[in-house]
């Protein structure tokens, strides 16, 4: 079985977002997968995904934290500076961390550990709404 589905995560501000109901809110033949891969690429270069703790927030705003140390905004020496001063670190901060997660599924689920989530990680000040493209490949149950 291969399905294929183009999500649209809503707007968020700067920061990293739990959006593992979200996205599987819109992934209901995910259910009759039995065995299989989920892999999700977001369509986009100032925005991120990578799996982490789900159950406390304190780690997303830690992360968020970091990262702006990381890579600080307002950096001198760059010329990629058209949109803005959040532009070019959105680009260092997804590169880092990537735009695409392939996860395992098993009996209809996300095959994730039990502190594990799906995050955004919204660069932008103002990004806007992230496309995610949803490929599902595997065997039906």
């Amino acid at each position: 079985m291969w399905q294929q589905t183009l999500i649209t995560l809503r707007a968020r501000p700067r920061g990293f977002h739990l959006v593992t109901d979200e996205l599987l809110a819109q992934l209901p033949h995910l259910r009759t997968c039995g065995t299989g891969l989920l892999h999700l690429w977001l369509q986009h270069t100032s925005a991120s995904l990578t799996i982490n703790e789900n159950a406390d927030p304190a780690v997303r705003r830690d992360f968020e934290r970091f990262f702006s140390r990381l890579v600080p905004q307002g950096g001198n020496g760059f010329e990629h500076n058209d949109e803005g001063p959040d532009d070019l670190p959105a680009h260092f901060k997804a590169s880092l961390l990537g735009c695409q997660l392939s996860i395992p599924v098993t009996d209809g689920r996300l095959a994730m550990g039990t502190w594990q989530g799906v995050y955004l990680g919204e660069h932008r000040d103002h990004g806007g709404a992230r496309r995610v493209l949803a490929t599902l490949h595997g065997e039906s149950a």
